[in-house]
């Protein structure tokens, strides 16, 4: 089992931070693991990205060029990572702020409301835990409750009170997975 991803947005969406806890979630359940952020003039506003591998196997390159699965926050990451992505691959879409949809037809798009549940739970910088929740669900890569964990120890200190803000985000967005499946 090898996931290759790339996750892309706009900088200040979280983007680092998501890749950051998938890697560190997927150590902790023992698999081999790369996070490989993108560092280039992005600040707030401009976009940025970064890639994980979590797999079974040994990592041999930590590039991944043809992700499995791809989770974009914005429109140009859709445009610029959906012709990456295998065919068969799964892509994940913030459909509140991306009003187109994916155009290839040999993959799998879900389409997550991450900013429209982030604003129902009262604070929309939690949009990409709501999207991380509905990747795990979907995926099943990692168990939630180890993305759960991962939590209490990032936040800490005076930032101990968004635990339970972000594990209800994460909850949400799985859930978002179930009622559109259903």
């Amino acid at each position: 089992m090898t996931h290759e991803i790339i996750l892309s947005g706009f900088g200040g969406q979280g983007i680092m931070a998501m890749g950051k806890m998938l890697a560190e979630a997927g150590m902790q359940e023992g698999l081999s693991v790369n996070w490989l952020p993108s560092y280039g003039p992005e600040v707030r506003g401009g976009t940025a990205n970064c890639s994980v591998l979590l797999s079974s196997e040994p990592i041999i390159s930590p590039l991944v060029l043809e992700p499995t699965e791809i989770i974009v926050m914005n429109k140009p990451s859709l445009l610029r990572f959906e012709p990456q992505l295998v065919s068969g691959g799964l892509a994940f879409v913030n459909s509140s702020i991306i009003e187109i949809q994916a155009s290839r037809r040999d993959i799998t798009a879900f389409y997550v409301p991450c900013l429209d549940i982030a604003q129902e739970l009262g604070n929309p910088r939690i949009a990409n835990m709501v999207m991380l929740g509905a990747y795990i669900e979907v995926t099943q890569c990692l168990h939630a409750k180890t993305v759960e964990q991962m939590l209490v120890h990032l936040f800490t200190g005076a930032k101990a009170g968004l635990v339970a803000l972000n594990k209800e985000a994460l909850r949400r967005g799985a859930a978002s997975i179930l009622k559109a499946a259903s």
